[in-house]
Parts: C-alpha cells; sequence; structure tokens
C-alpha cells in the first residue's frame, strides 16, 4: 500500500508531467532553415550596430535593462536564439550550425551584416558569437564576449560544476534531458538562483528540453572555440568577465583571448557569471569604450588587462 501510494502522489505525476513535455514536442514542426523566423527586437537610435545574444535558457529580456545610455550611441539588435524565449520551439537537433542558420536570416533582413556591425553576447551566446564572427568575419568589425565558457571538454565542465548547488549539478548532469523535461516541477520561486531577477527566472522557463539538453551538449562542451580564434585571430576583440565567475572560469577566459592579435579584457572584481544584471551599466561603458573611443578603453585596460 505504501509503494502504490508514493507511486501515485510522486512518481506518476512526474511521469506525466515528462510525458506531456515530450508530446508537445513531437506535434512541433521540424525545423526550417528557410522560413524559421527567430523573435528579435531593435532598440536604440544610435548609429552603432551591436547584436546581442543571451545564454542557455535565457531570452532577450536579459538585455533590458540600464539602456538610457547604450540606446543613444547604438542601435541593439537583441534577439531570443532558436528554442528560447518567444522564438520557435521546432524539433531539431539545436547544433551550433542550426543556430547560426537561424540567425543569418534575422541579420540580413535587418541590414546588422554590414561590416560596421559589433556581435556580441553572453555565456553561450558568447559561443555563438564567435562563431559567427568566425564564419562571417567580413559581416562584423568586432567580437564581445561575455561571461564566455571556456572548457577542454565535458569532464572539466562536469568538475567545474561540482561545486555548484544541487540544482546546478543534476541540470548539467548526464541526467539534464530527463531533468529538463520535469522542470516545471523544480523551476519553482524556491529554487531560483540568487544571481539572476525574477523577470530572467519567469523566461528561464520557456525552453523545453531538446533546446537545453542539446545546446548545452552540443554548442557549449563541443564547440571549438580556439580553432575558431586562430581563424580570426587579427579581428579586434572585446572579453568582460566577472572575477567570481565559479560557471566560466576567468583563466580559461584569459587563455582563449591570448590567441587573438588584438583582444582586451576588462573584469567585474566582485562579479559572478550573472554580473550583468547587477552591473549593467558597467558593461554598457565598458563596450561604449571599446565600439566608440579606442583610446577611452585603452586606458581603461592599463589597470585590468591581465
Amino acid at each position: 500500500m505504501t509503494l502504490l501510494l508514493i507511486f501515485i502522489v510522486f512518481i506518476l505525476p512526474v511521469v506525466a508531467i515528462a510525458g506531456y513535455q515530450h508530446y508537445k514536442i513531437g506535434t512541433q514542426p521540424a525545423y526550417d532553415a528557410n522560413e524559421t523566423l527567430l523573435n528579435y527586437e531593435i532598440i536604440g537610435s544610435g548609429k552603432n550596430k551591436l547584436v546581442l545574444l543571451h545564454g542557455l535558457t535565457g531570452s532577450l529580456n536579459y538585455w533590458k535593462r540600464e539602456l538610457e545610455s547604450i540606446t543613444k550611441t547604438h542601435s541593439l539588435l537583441l534577439i531570443d536564439l532558436l528554442g528560447f524565449g518567444d522564438s520557435p520551439k521546432p524539433k531539431s537537433d539545436y547544433s551550433l550550425s542550426v543556430q547560426l542558420q537561424a540567425l543569418e536570416l534575422i541579420l540580413k533582413k535587418e541590414g546588422f551584416n554590414d561590416g560596421k556591425t559589433t556581435i556580441a553576447g553572453h555565456s553561450m551566446g558568447a559561443i555563438i558569437s564567435l562563431a559567427l564572427l568566425e564564419k562571417y568575419a567580413h559581416w562584423f568589425k568586432a567580437g564581445i564576449f561575455i561571461g564566455i565558457p571556456v572548457y577542454k571538454d565535458a569532464d572539466e565542465f562536469k568538475k567545474v560544476m561540482s561545486t555548484h548547488s544541487f540544482v546546478d549539478r543534476i541540470s548539467t548532469s548526464k541526467f539534464s534531458k530527463y531533468i529538463c523535461m520535469i522542470h516545471p516541477i523544480f523551476m519553482s520561486r524556491a529554487f531560483k538562483p540568487d544571481n539572476l531577477t525574477d523577470e530572467v527566472y519567469e523566461d528561464a522557463k520557456k525552453h523545453h528540453w531538446m533546446s537545453y539538453y542539446y545546446s548545452l551538449t552540443k554548442v557549449i562542451l563541443k564547440t571549438d572555440l580556439y580553432a575558431m580564434a586562430r581563424k580570426i585571430k587579427d579581428k579586434d576583440v572585446l572579453f568582460i568577465h566577472g572575477e567570481k565567475d565559479t560557471t566560466a572560469p576567468l583563466e580559461n577566459a584569459l587563455k582563449l583571448s591570448r590567441e587573438f592579435k588584438n583582444a582586451h579584457l576588462i573584469t567585474s572584481s566582485e562579479g559572478d557569471h550573472q554580473f550583468f544584471l547587477k552591473e549593467a551599466e558597467f558593461v554598457w561603458n565598458t563596450i561604449q569604450g571599446f565600439t566608440i573611443s579606442e583610446k577611452k578603453l585603452q586606458k581603461t585596460i592599463s589597470n585590468e588587462h591581465y
């Protein structure tokens, strides 16, 4: 009787939710490289063009803070990556090549491929930004990588995440696919990480297991960032990183930055992986210094560059 009760109260609801999540994906159309359009917004009236890509489980709303200054100097193209935010969530392998295809449509459509644009991203978005810069070097004048996660392999990633919270550990483990199928259960306010705002956490619920799992395993863990960097080593790039980032270790980003001839590294002394949420003005000022005034940025770098 006790086992039956446990099954009814605990196991059956979990199986039902996981089954429903799997069913929802099964009803979605397959990804179409020519027709699937991402959700995006253009904000700002500045003459400098800046594309911003969010990280894993994020959305374009991640960037909507302290915008008054940056929108005067820049036109921002904010994009929900395929499978996240309010963008389509088709059946797909969510590989890096698929994400690039989906982004290419928007960049061409809105003219952010004119060679005068800066491509930027946070975390997984930084990886995708680097990939775009490598594939279409003539589209962009520079790249900006915020909290870029650089791992030698999956074992190093596992070791890095082993010091994190229980929720982080299981959501990045080999069971992440199944945990993600039941994310409506554990993505409650009680499990919200302290370094995420309520708005960002709510948007993090919009993904499904396929977009999360394949983005983690194929984009974050299997992209050879060093090979890409070597192909575009002459490009101007800026790394912005939190010194207390335990998700994407600073020393790994520093090693990657050395592959570039014209790399700058600016750090937030108290920042963790989500330092932008608390230090948006610092990030925008740093970006403005990099994209508008080389002299201004170089003065800052003399104290911050490793």
